[in-house]
């Protein structure tokens, strides 16, 4: 085993930070989704790290950033009607979503060097918060570089779907990262199990992964209100207009039909293997946490066809999402406890 933090002080003031940071980067995707589907993303042209930090403090200083955003293919194509008020109300929400970040950054860094001062930590684990934070940093350059795909010389009406998915699935990475550290400092104790349960866990988080990735996608093109009707979409199983003669094979990616229906069928398969799962667990030690998440996805399943006939309005899409966040959480706990077959033993023992 590595060994962790020096002290059972340090290891529950340690897991204490972490969960601060694992509920600040949830709230902070949460905050990211609300931006996106407010379509806010684009109202800040630039990125300042330390002048960014506040927002246009005079009338002066709100008509330029105004000005700036009218340059952006989104106002002259899209939002060209957009009064002051609307500008102000899509600009708060991109502030505060960086604002927001570069807290978590702050808090990050800081329980690091107070750590470091306490001589709590040893170069182990210093080394694995070092790459916690490190994803943090790469997290704000990647969210710059998501923002630039829809400014400048571009007829982008958003942000580039590609790079949403990717800013989006590095704050899973985070999350997921954090929550594994919080347990290897002993938030949890790992179940005996048999091999073929661990391989299954693993591949359960390979789909709530891929699922997640897909469901960015879709976001990201707001194919989510385009095909409202369920089982079938478009009236068929297949859509017509699965493959776009414009796009051709990039309809995979890029195409409102095809994005939607992988995102549906990818459901599917994970909902069967989660139940599945389940039921291969069933009497064994690790049956609570693969029923854990079969329930979980079960709710994001019925959840998920709920938003779709809705026509995926803000605040249903938003829960979607939360709860998308919770059970990938969930898959990563469940790979945690099961990976070490004959492990009863935590990483702090």
């Amino acid at each position: 085993m590595t060994q962790m933090a020096k002290s059972p002080l340090a290891d529950k003031w340690i897991r204490r930070w972490l969960v601060l940071i694992a509920l600040l980067v949830y709230a902070m995707i949460l905050i990211g989704g609300m931006t996106r589907l407010t379509d806010s993303g684009l109202s800040i042209t630039e990125w300042d790290v330390i002048s960014g930090t506040l927002p246009p403090l005079n009338a002066q200083h709100w008509a330029e950033e105004f000005a700036k955003y009218k340059q952006t293919a989104e106002f002259q194509q899209q939002n060209y009607n957009m009064t002051f008020a609307e500008f102000q109300y899509i600009y708060w929400w991109e502030w505060g979503h960086r604002l927001f970040g570069r807290l978590i950054g702050l808090i990050a860094v800081g329980g690091l060097v107070f750590f470091l001062a306490r001589n709590w930590i040893g170069r182990a684990l210093t080394t694995r918060l070092v790459i916690l934070i490190a994803l943090g940093g790469l997290q704000g350059a990647i969210g710059w570089w998501m923002v630039s795909s829809g400014i400048g010389d571009t007829d982008r009406l958003d942000v580039a779907p590609y790079r949403l998915m990717t800013h989006f699935m590095l704050a899973l990475i985070i999350i997921g990262y954090t929550v594994w550290l919080w347990l290897d400092l002993g938030g949890a104790r790992r179940l005996e199990t048999s091999r073929l349960l661990s391989v299954l866990s693993i591949a359960l988080l390979a789909l709530v992964s891929v699922q997640m990735a897909s469901g960015a996608l879709v976001a990201g093109l707001d194919a989510g209100r385009t095909y409202t009707d369920w089982p079938l979409m478009d009236g068929a199983f297949l859509p017509a207009s699965y493959i776009q003669g414009d796009l051709g094979a990039r309809s995979l990616f890029e195409g409102l039909a095809a994005t939607q229906f992988n995102h549906r069928v990818l459901a599917y398969v994970l909902w069967a293997a989660a139940l599945g799962g389940a039921v291969l667990a069933w009497g064994k030690p690790a049956a609570k946490p693969f029923a854990l998440l079969a329930t979980l996805v079960t709710a994001q399943a019925a959840w998920g066809i709920y938003t779709l006939v809705s026509g995926a309005p803000l605040e249903l899409a938003i829960v979607h999402q939360a709860l998308g966040v919770i059970v990938f959480i969930a898959a990563v706990r469940l790979v945690w406890i099961t990976r070490s077959p004959s492990g009863l033993q935590s990483a702090t023992s």
